[in-house]
């Protein structure tokens, strides 16, 4: 259906709503996947099934590796105007859930830094993730324990 209406969206609705959310784990992944390469034709557009995808995999799959990949995807290919901006902040917040906090505060503080973060709610609820997260690390270095590094295994 998509080789005939490449603008179409509803094989992907039906991919992410309906396949994707049946009670078999390998129909979801395959749905999933089907959802991840489908995205990269039309990112700008084609996102919502893929930001639906990670959501699935981070709470239904309890895959965060999964989820990573297709946050940090969503991240980096999904650049129209009027995207929300939690869709490309998930990467971040997936990877504070994995404990690789010192990588979620470079991204947050780089992320302030660029000025791309105009909405003034927004901007305040990143600057207090940023701090939480510091804290976070201060805690743990004063406890002796150091947050997992990025790339590390689970």
């Amino acid at each position: 259906m998509l080789e005939l209406d490449p603008a179409g969206q509803y094989p992907l609705l039906a991919a992410a709503r309906l396949y994707a959310e049946v009670p078999r784990e390998a129909k979801q992944r395959s749905m999933m996947e089907f959802i991840y390469r489908e995205y990269f034709p039309d990112p700008d557009r084609r996102w919502p099934w893929l930001a639906h995808a990670t959501f699935l995999a981070k709470h239904r799959l309890k895959d965060m590796n999964l989820a990573l990949k297709y946050a940090a995807t969503l991240q980096k290919y999904t650049t129209a105007k009027d995207v929300p901006g939690w869709v490309t902040t998930m990467e971040i917040f997936i990877r504070e859930d994995m404990n690789e906090l010192e990588t979620a505060r470079v991204m947050i503080g780089g992320l302030l830094a660029s000025g791309k973060v105009t909405d003034r709610g927004e901007l305040v609820f990143l600057q207090g993730r940023l701090r939480e997260i510091e804290e976070r690390l201060k805690r743990e270095k004063s406890a002796g324990r150091l947050p997992q590094s990025p790339g590390a295994s689970r």
